[in-house]
């Protein structure tokens, strides 16, 4: 889909309403059902992050869909395909700040060239005790990346015809960092198996464009 027919179907995207839970539990690996439902949310005192689900022409007026590739290090989401994002810091004055922010500091896109549509449904990760408030944007025109190299591992650029497609989903059984030879409901994006809670985000943005387009 050409990115001006795309922006043309999503102008409506704010009158849609969210999806929430059903577009989670899609993607909700079975062995995270019993956790999510016995944890104590409020008890756990969860830090606060954003992420945002940035779409843009690429050189050919094609939409895709950006993530990235994180670095392999210690921690629950080493070597994991995600939404760029992260933790809220003192100086941001709101959640969207914090997403174009990160976007920015993760991938090189200029603030001013972000334009934030509609802030979809939170979502608790109990590995890393964190709220996550993901956002659909556009960046009106080709971005010109730059990979935070510290972070991002690999900058993923993914046509919306390939996340729309049905056949993107699979099921994958995974080792994890705490848990190994899960099965889990996954996108094969670009040779990547992306799932977790990118995966459960990805399925309510999916719902949303799919309503519209």
């Amino acid at each position: 889909m050409t990115f001006s027919e795309f922006k043309k179907s999503i102008s409506k995207i704010e009158k849609i309403e969210l999806f929430g839970e059903k577009a989670h539990m899609e993607m909700l690996p079975k062995f995270r059902t019993k956790e999510l439902r016995e944890v104590d949310v409020e008890k756990a005192n969860p830090r606060e992050a954003a992420v945002l689900a940035l779409f843009y022409p690429d050189k050919d007026d094609i939409t895709n869909i950006v993530l990235i590739l994180r670095k392999t290090y210690k921690g629950v989401h080493s070597a994991q395909i995600g939404f760029p994002g992260g933790r809220v810091e003192l100086t941001d004055s709101n959640l969207e700040e914090t997403a174009i922010r990160e976007t920015y500091e993760e991938v090189g896109v200029q603030p001013e060239n972000i334009n934030i549509l509609k802030k979809i449904t939170k979502i608790y990760i109990p590995p890393s005790n964190f709220w996550v408030h993901p956002f659909i944007g556009l960046a009106n025109h080709t971005p010109n990346f730059v990979r935070q190299e510290t972070e991002v591992e690999q900058i993923v650029e993914v046509k919306l015809e390939d996340f729309l497609n049905e056949s993107s989903l699979i099921e994958k059984t995974l080792n994890t960092s705490y848990a190994k030879n899960v099965n889990v409901p996954a996108f094969f994006l670009n040779e990547h198996v992306v799932w977790g809670a990118t995966a459960m985000m990805l399925s309510e943005v999916k719902m949303i464009l799919k309503s519209l387009i």
